[in-house]
């Protein structure tokens, strides 16, 4: 390819992505696909863009941790931020298609949904979340990303290996813990992070990390009252129990030692 041929559609492969929107449903009277299938189609595909943005700001910023880079990692975290709140904010479009517009091509969806997104629960695993879901239930490559992912130390033990390096009080068992399994509480180190925060580097980090748990269970909490708007109480597409499972999903914090803690100020 000349640079003359290097343009904004080819860079961007533009024919390519208007291509990937293909509808399932077919209008009775019309005989063409439902008016909103497009809509539902372009909104998730554009949420695994920003989910892939997520996980790529993410990794980087465990690298920048690891490499003791505070700065640059609260500054990719503002940024993941700003990802998140544009996540919440696309809910707001989807509300605008009413429970009758979504039934029109529900049933075309067959057992697809959004149960079944690979890099959420990629995101899970790297924030520490890693007790809702079996591997086993994603095939081929993607139940391979997310065995490395749930093999993978997270977002919280890049956090505590920086604490552990200045000299902060972490206890051993916390730096050592078999990463596999959910990032529990531990009073040492709420009791470490409390005797800190008059530091204001530190305690802007902690925030930040606090911004990025509360920005999750926002985006949680909107999809699941967009689920109960859209389809009330009736089972999802892909078997599981709609509104009623992505509810047990809410109030569970990724960083729980971080809110723990704000009892004692």
């Amino acid at each position: 390819m000349t640079t003359d041929d290097f343009t904004y559609g080819t860079y961007l492969k533009i024919p390519e992505l208007l291509e990937l929107q293909q509808c399932v449903s077919i209008d009775d009277v019309t005989g063409k696909p439902e008016h909103d299938e497009t809509l539902f189609i372009i909104i998730h595909q554009v949420y695994e863009l920003w989910f892939k943005q997520m996980l790529h700001e993410l990794d980087y910023i465990v690298e920048l941790l690891d490499d003791d880079k505070i700065g640059g990692a609260r500054h990719h975290l503002k940024r993941t931020l700003k990802i998140l709140k544009t996540l919440v904010g696309q809910i707001d479009v989807l509300e605008t298609m009413t429970p009758a517009e979504f039934a029109s091509f529900r049933n075309f969806l067959a057992n697809a949904s959004g149960f079944q997104s690979a890099q959420f629960r990629e995101l899970e695993f790297l924030l520490g979340i890693k007790d809702r879901v079996q591997i086993d239930w994603f095939p081929g490559a993607e139940g391979e990303r997310l065995q490395q992912r749930h093999d993978s130390p997270t977002l919280w033990d890049a956090f505590v290996g920086v604490l552990s390096r200045a000299g902060f009080g972490i206890p051993e068992e916390v730096l050592n813990r078999d990463v596999r399994e959910p990032v529990v509480e531990n009073a040492a180190v709420q009791q470490t992070i409390i005797e800190h925060y008059s530091d204001e580097s530190f305690a802007g980090l902690c925030e930040t990390l606090t911004d990025l748990d509360e920005g999750l269970q926002e985006w949680c909490y909107r999809h699941v009252m967009m689920v109960r708007r859209t389809i009330g109480t009736k089972m999802g597409t892909g078997g599981s129990d709609g509104a009623a499972y992505l509810a047990t999903t809410l109030f569970t914090p990724a960083f729980p030692d971080l809110w723990a803690i704000r009892t004692a100020f």
